[in-house]
């Protein structure tokens, strides 16, 4: 046998002794301990994380099978029938949770209505008397009275007195749904989008939550979520619940990324638009705690009535497990909002910031220069430019 066949023998008994050492340090090391089988909280929709981003002082995200993290995210409290969604065969305004939403409710029924009531009957009352008493077999000979002074100041008088009366709650009402939030107040910040909705809260670290609309079972393919009477309604229900404390003043501010959108929760009283290069802001108060259900307002294009609005009451102690569990902080009660809230495109916001930096990383730093501006020719005579013309 050749030298060379040799090297080869020896090579390949090498390469299997090696093998077989390998296989036995593998099989001397112990088994990784088995760990039972835990419940876990249902998976999260398609490229929906649970992990905001946070600031370096937040506490550590809740572990993916916490009792804090529904399948949304929230608590997870289900829909009552009648309460916080529209309900089949019901005549009426929803039961309102806030002191405004009551109010007007009130107002609503014990006010506007009944007054309507009454003075369309008597105007309804006036064109059949007239129809009967002044018809032409009754009256041959029609009357040419053409003043009458009485009846002209109390028809004048009287819808003044009317509108005065209705007035007086109307505008402290309308005050009080654009009454700037207190100190402490939780801050919420809604960006309307084509078609769905983006969260943030300023005040808790920052984070955001993106809500889609929960489509139904035949409208999804095998494997992927869908609505739930668990979830809410048909076309209401979202697949990230927003979480709101009850009882602690909320300041709601809303904008658009794109194009006009009105966020609108009829059991709040709230309908607040949401504009592109605009920031519009509100407050309300939850008192009850429960699941709640809204809608754009404003048509916004193709899929208007596919952004629903869910949200969440629940304790403070719930509310504050919650933003912890997103990843979020809490600041020190009663401690004022001090976040700068830039408009969608302007200088410092989200946007304009991640668009800078992709700037900056495709394109590199940039030296300041001063560059003159080039000459253009004068219109179509394309005359040469004399003096700053044309630059």
């Amino acid at each position: 046998m050749s030298i060379k066949g040799l090297k080869r023998i020896a090579i390949a008994a090498g390469l299997a002794l090696a093998g077989l050492s390998t296989v036995a340090s593998h099989a001397a090391a112990p088994a990784a301990p088995v760990s039972a089988a835990t419940p876990q909280a249902a998976a999260e929709p398609g490229n929906v994380s649970n992990i905001a981003p946070t600031t370096a002082a937040a506490t550590a995200p809740a572990a993916p099978n916490s009792p804090l993290l529904a399948v949304d995210g929230a608590p997870g409290a289900l829909p009552t029938p009648g309460i916080g969604q529209p309900t089949n065969g019901v005549f009426g305004l929803q039961p309102q949770v806030t002191r405004n939403g009551e109010f007007a409710h009130w107002m609503h029924n014990a006010v506007l209505f009944p007054v309507i009531t009454v003075i369309s009957l008597f105007v309804l009352a006036l064109l059949l008397w007239v129809v009967v008493r002044y018809r032409a077999s009754a009256n041959p000979t029609p009357s040419k009275t053409s003043h009458n002074t009485f009846i002209e100041v109390i028809w004048t008088l009287l819808p003044v007195v009317i509108l005065v009366l209705i007035a007086v709650p109307s505008i402290g009402l309308l005050q009080a749904q654009f009454k700037p939030a207190p100190a402490g107040a939780v801050t919420l910040k809604a960006i309307g989008n084509q078609w769905y909705w983006t969260y943030q809260y300023p005040d808790n670290g920052g984070f955001e939550v993106t809500a889609n609309l929960l489509k139904e079972k035949n409208e999804v393919a095998a494997g992927e979520r869908f609505r739930t009477d668990a979830d809410g309604p048909r076309l209401l229900a979202a697949d990230n619940r927003i979480v709101l404390p009850v009882g602690v003043p909320i300041r709601l501010i809303t904008t658009a990324n794109d194009v006009i959108h009105s966020w609108a929760v009829p059991a709040f009283w709230i309908k607040l638009d949401a504009i592109p290069g605009r920031l519009n802001e509100t407050s309300f108060t939850i008192d009850k705690p429960g699941l709640y259900f809204g809608q754009c307002s404003e048509l916004c294009g193709a899929r208007h009535a596919y952004m629903p609005i869910a949200v969440e009451a629940v304790s403070p102690a719930q509310f504050a497990a919650w933003v912890r569990a997103k990843g979020g902080t809490m600041p020190a009660a009663g401690t004022p909002s001090d976040k700068v809230i830039p408009q969608p495109g302007a200088d410092g916001s989200a946007a304009k910031q991640e668009a800078g930096e992709t700037t900056a990383n495709a394109t590199g730093p940039v030296e300041n220069a001063t560059v003159a501006a080039p000459t253009s020719p004068q219109g179509a005579t394309n005359n040469p430019a004399t003096g700053n013309a044309g630059q």
